[in-house]
């Protein structure tokens, strides 16, 4: 015969029995139970109150916790991070604790918890190997529009099919957003037109940083493109990061994994509705959103319009007596001792101008940029460590295209 088992609830029952039927003391049933006289006592006391279900166990967590979150703090948090559903604590206590001051916050891990307790923290995807970059290090931006930084985040379909090629542009030092254009194209045309705008309204910076690509750099001496000599003679020093190095424009790059996260999956359903969510998120981004690089602080609060006006027109090219100033012609070249030497086409129509610095050894400048050694001897051009590359001004080697002589 099999040894008969039973639960807690059976033992409980019968015990109520048992007491109930007259015929033991409760001492003598606390004894064949195994159990104290004022646990028999508490069972009978629940079993009267509530029938059997009065028998099954309770939870034993407090009725009331002193130091427990209080019910409209956790509100207040789960609201927050509901309209703000990327946002983790690092985010969400600095907005919290700006527009509330008074309220008794939680730690950020005790945010963290109630995150995931309520459902709103999405598990983490399939995360890769990353590799560390070998990376010059740079100066420190000091001040508003010392650096502007900027990109065209990669090329998207919207809801209609056609590609949208978002123009972004941020100030270095303040992390704020200048502008977000949803373009038709990377066209010289429709970024100058912005670039135009961003001026109007915020001034010139000192410089601008940008990758190696159209329009932002060209084939030639410097690598111009018709954008950054505008921007020289605005007097404005283009800067480009080390061709292959995303890294070295790395806080725009990561500005841009944020902007495509909470604009573009999915994608709105055509341009003009992109540019919508575009200027929603940037202003999110600049007034409400905390940054840990600025304590916690937003970016308009860091960020103060240049000094220098966009001027009506460009100003004249001038340059010191002793240079000697070459024209160039309508495909690309100036003339050096009666035959054609290849500058840019980007400096159609412009003036360059050769510094002398040793014999048959002369500096090629463009306004106030240096940019390139020319050789006359071996009628040779080679690239020169100056502001319009920002991997080289650095001291990185450069490509291995940067190096060869130009025609």
């Amino acid at each position: 015969m099999p040894w008969r088992e039973t639960s807690p609830m059976e033992e409980r029952l019968q015990f109520v029995r048992d007491a109930q039927s007259g015929l033991f003391t409760i001492t003598e049933l606390a004894e064949q139970y195994a159990i104290s006289r004022r646990t028999g006592y508490k069972w009978l006391d629940r079993y009267e109150a509530a029938g059997i279900a009065g028998l099954h166990d309770r939870s034993r967590r407090p009725h009331h916790s002193p130091t427990a979150t209080a019910d409209h703090v956790i509100d207040q948090v789960v609201a927050l991070r509901r309209r703000h559903p990327r946002w983790g604590p690092k985010k969400l206590l600095p907005v919290l604790m700006r527009t509330q001051p008074q309220v008794a916050w939680p730690e950020r891990s005790t945010v963290s918890a109630l995150l995931k307790e309520w459902g709103l923290v999405t598990p983490p995807g399939r995360s890769r190997t990353r590799h560390p970059h070998a990376s010059v290090p740079r100066a420190a931006i000091a001040a508003a529009n010392e650096l502007w930084t900027t990109d065209f985040k990669g090329e998207f379909r919207t809801g209609d099919g056609v590609y949208c090629y978002p123009l972004t542009l941020r100030d270095a030092f303040s992390r704020f957003v200048l502008r977000c254009d949803a373009l038709a194209g990377c066209s010289y045309e429709a970024t100058r037109d912005r670039f135009a705008r961003a001026f109007a309204t915020y001034g010139l910076p000192a410089r601008i940083r940008s990758d190696n690509g159209s329009p932002f750099a060209g084939p030639g001496v410097g690598h111009l493109s018709q954008l950054s000599a505008w921007w020289i003679r605005l007097g404005i020093v283009p800067e480009r990061i080390a061709p292959g190095h995303p890294e070295q424009n790395g806080s725009h790059e990561q500005f841009h994994a944020v902007l495509k996260a909470a604009t573009t999956r999915p994608p709105a359903p055509h341009r003009g509705a992109q540019q919508r969510r575009f200027a929603r998120f940037c202003a999110e981004y600049n007034q409400d959103r905390p940054h840990e690089a600025l304590d916690d602080a937003v970016p308009a609060s860091c960020y103060t319009a240049s000094p220098r006006p966009l001027p009506p027109r460009l100003p004249p090219l001038a340059y010191p007596g002793h240079f000697d100033v070459r024209r160039v012609s309508s495909v690309g070249h100036v003339s050096w001792d009666g035959q054609a030497l290849f500058i840019s086409k980007a400096l159609v129509r412009e003036d360059v101008a050769f510094e002398e610095i040793d014999d048959g050894i002369w500096t090629v400048h463009f306004a106030t940029v240096a940019l390139a050694r020319y050789d006359e001897r071996h009628r040779s051009l080679h690239p020169v460590g100056s502001q319009t590359s920002a991997g080289r001004s650095a001291g990185c080697a450069g490509s291995a295209a940067d190096k060869k002589t130009t025609r």
